[in-house]
């Protein structure tokens, strides 16, 4: 853990981690997907620091892969690389996965190297800039982009009733 905790340079900010709320929309729109879809976490914090968030959005994860677990962070490949492997393990290869997630730099741009279908969830589509991430240079390829997880989960019931 030493490798990965040395990337917190404050240690106030690493131990209120777990307490970070979650967004309004994402308890009821993972409850939603987990009815259709495997749900798995790729995460850039320690696996202490996730159990937090994890029992804030009440939903049972099929796979939970931390920054601790892989001793690197995104946007690493060896951290895509990683989950993969597992998911192999369960009969589950890259066209399978919907990469869903807000940072361009750390999560679309490795996730178009993987192979991955991405999902763009654009929070901060009212504001400008990348925010808390770096500025992705080159757009990534998108398949989908929606401004909550309960707008993909909505744009997904909606296509069950039309189907």
């Amino acid at each position: 853990m030493g490798h990965f905790t040395h990337g917190f340079r404050s240690t106030g900010l690493r131990n209120s981690v777990p307490n970070w709320p979650a967004f309004p929309d994402s308890t009821e729109a993972l409850t939603y997907l987990k009815k259709h879809f495997k749900l798995v976490i790729l995460s850039n914090i320690d696996a202490r620091s996730f159990s937090g968030s994890n029992a804030r959005l009440n939903v049972a994860f099929d796979g939970i892969y931390t920054a601790e677990d892989i001793g690197s962070y995104k946007p690493s490949m060896r951290n895509f690389e990683y989950m993969l492997e597992y998911l192999a393990d369960i009969g589950l290869g890259p066209c399978d996965v919907l990469h869903t997630a807000e940072s361009l730099f750390h999560d679309h741009l490795p996730a178009n190297k993987a192979g991955l279908a991405s999902c763009w969830i654009y929070r901060r589509h009212a504001q400008s800039g990348f925010g808390a991430t770096m500025d992705p240079g080159a757009m990534p390829k998108l398949d989908f982009r929606f401004n909550s997880m309960m707008e993909l989960a909505e744009a997904h019931q909606k296509e069950m009733l039309e189907s």
